[in-house]
């Protein structure tokens, strides 16, 4: 699965994206998130409080509980504020 970070989960983690071979059990959203954390101290950093995190799957918001399904393209970001 290719994975995309952005802004803050980008710079804690250094790359911008990365494709990864999620293992069997990780199911849904937040199963990626708890196996991504234990990937890299950086990945643990901006994973640290998955709840503040918005994610797209393949380009489409969805909620932390989400099945990845088929889909080819998690996107992780922080919450963005305007003004």
């Amino acid at each position: 699965m290719r994975l995309v970070y952005f802004a803050a989960v980008r710079e804690a983690i250094g790359v911008a994206s990365e494709t990864c071979d999620l293992p069997a059990h990780v199911r849904n959203i937040h199963d990626a998130i708890d196996w991504l954390a234990s990937q890299s101290p950086g990945h643990a950093l901006a994973f640290q409080d998955k709840a503040r995190l918005r994610f797209a799957l393949d380009q489409a918001m969805v909620p932390l509980d989400a099945a990845l399904g088929d889909a080819h393209e998690l996107a992780i970001f922080p919450p963005v504020t305007g003004g």
